[in-house]
C-alpha cells in the first residue's frame, strides 16, 4: 500500500505541467534574453582563494649612491619609462673643488620608475634608496590558498584570475611556483602565477580573485551559473519552449557542485535543453507573461484552443462559432489531448498496482 502510494505520488509530480512564461516579441527583446544549451561535458572542480598583484621577483632595483653628497639635479620623474643607462639624476660630491665633482646616476635597468625619493640639494649618504624601478612587462599574481586545502594544487595547474580594476574580465594562467614557506599568522600557503602585463594596466597592490582548476569530471550535464533562480530550497531554470514562440516553462532542477562559472545539473534537465542566462532574473518575475496560452497554441497549431491549451472538441468549436479547419484525430470528438490520455493511462496503471499489492497483503495474512 505504501509503495501504490509512493508511486502515485511520483507520477503524479512528473505528470504536471510546468509553469509557462509566454511572452510578446518585444518583450523578450526589451528583457535581452539569451539562452544557452544545456550540454554533457567535463566539470572543473574548483579552489577559490584571495590574493593579489606583485613585482616578479627579480624584476625591481633601486637607485642609490655610493658617495655622500648632495643631489646637484633629478632628471627622472615618477611613472616615466627609462631604459637602462639612461641618466637619472646627478650626485655634487662632498670633495672639495671649484666646482665639486660630480657623478652621474644612471638606470640599472630597463622599467618604470615607480618611486622618486629625492629632490635637488638634498643631502645624499650611500645606505640611501633615491629611487625605485619595476619592471611590469610581467606581474605576479600571488594567491594564498587557505592551508587544509594547498594540499591539493600541483605546478601547471589552470586559474582564471579576476583583478579587481577589471572585473569583468577573466585571464587564465599557470601555478608556476608554490611559496617556500606558509603564512603561520594567516594560515595560507602562497599560489604563484605569472601574468603578460604589456599594457601595464596590472599594477603591484591591485587585489585578485583566483579560482583553481584542481580536477575534472566526464560526463556531467552543466548550465552557467547565472541560469539558475530561485531560492536554496527551490532552485529552477527557465527552459525555452520547443514548440510555443517566446515561451519559456520554470523547470525545478536538483543541483550539485558548482564552480565559478557553470553547475551541476543532477535531475530536471536533458542535454540540448535551452536555458535562459542572459534576462533570467527579471523573467522569473514575469508571472505568466504578456500572451495567453490559448493565444500561443491557437498561433502555433493554426486552429482554436481552450484557455488551458488543449484542443478544442468540434462542439465547442461549433458553439463558439468557430471551424474545425483542422486535420486532428479527436477521437470522435472526445477532445483528449496527450496529457489526459497520459493521466488515464496512469491512473489505469495505478489501479493494477494497487489491487496486486493488496492481493500480495492478503497472501502474506493467510
Amino acid at each position: 500500500m505504501r509503495f501504490s502510494l509512493f508511486l502515485f505520488i511520483s507520477l503524479s509530480c512528473l505528470a504536471a505541467e510546468p509553469e509557462r512564461i509566454i511572452l510578446d516579441a518585444a518583450s523578450v527583446k526589451n528583457l535581452g534574453i539569451e539562452t544557452v544549451e544545456a550540454e554533457e561535458g567535463s566539470f572543473e572542480q574548483t579552489l577559490f582563494a584571495l590574493g593579489e598583484i606583485e613585482v616578479l621577483p627579480g624584476k625591481r632595483a633601486v637607485v642609490s649612491s655610493r658617495i655622500p653628497g648632495r643631489a646637484f639635479s633629478v632628471l627622472a620623474l615618477p611613472h616615466q619609462q627609462v631604459e637602462e643607462g639612461d641618466e637619472l639624476m646627478w650626485v655634487e660630491s662632498r670633495q672639495p673643488g671649484d666646482p665639486p665633482p660630480t657623478i652621474m646616476l644612471p638606470a640599472p635597468m630597463s622599467g618604470l620608475v615607480s618611486k622618486v625619493d629625492i629632490s635637488v640639494g638634498q643631502p645624499i649618504h650611500p645606505d640611501q634608496v633615491l629611487m625605485e624601478i619595476v619592471d611590469l612587462n610581467t606581474v605576479e599574481a600571488s594567491a594564498h590558498v587557505p592551508q587544509h586545502l594547498a594540499g591539493k594544487l600541483a605546478l601547471g595547474q589552470i586559474a582564471r584570475i579576476r583583478i579587481a580594476t577589471q572585473p569583468d574580465k577573466v585571464v587564465e594562467a599557470k601555478l608556476a611556483h608554490l611559496g617556500a614557506y606558509a603564512d603561520r599568522e594567516q594560515g595560507t600557503v602562497e599560489a604563484a602565477f605569472h601574468l603578460p602585463n604589456e599594457d601595464l594596466l596590472l599594477r603591484p597592490g591591485l587585489r585578485a580573485e583566483f579560482h583553481i582548476i584542481v580536477s575534472k569530471r566526464e560526463g556531467v550535464t552543466t548550465i552557467p551559473r547565472v541560469a539558475v533562480q530561485g531560492d536554496a530550497t527551490a532552485r529552477f531554470v527557465l527552459v525555452k519552449d520547443y514548440e510555443l514562440d517566446n515561451a519559456f516553462a520554470k523547470v525545478p532542477v536538483q543541483l550539485g557542485e558548482q564552480n565559478d562559472q557553470n553547475v551541476e545539473v543532477l535531475k530536471g534537465l536533458l542535454p540540448g535543453d535551452e536555458v535562459v542566462t542572459r534576462g533570467a532574473y527579471a523573467l522569473s518575475f514575469a508571472g505568466k507573461g504578456s500572451v495567453s496560452l490559448k493565444d500561443a497554441m491557437d498561433a502555433a497549431h493554426g486552429h482554436p484552443h481552450n484557455e488551458d491549451g488543449t484542443e478544442m472538441t468540434k462542439e465547442q468549436i461549433a458553439a463558439a462559432g468557430g471551424h474545425d479547419d483542422h486535420d486532428h484525430d479527436h477521437e470522435g470528438g472526445s477532445g483528449w489531448s496527450q496529457l489526459t490520455t497520459f493521466f488515464a493511462g496512469t491512473s489505469g496503471l495505478l489501479l493494477v498496482l494497487l489491487i496486486l499489492s493488496l492481493l500480495k497483503r492478503k497472501e502474506v495474512a493467510a
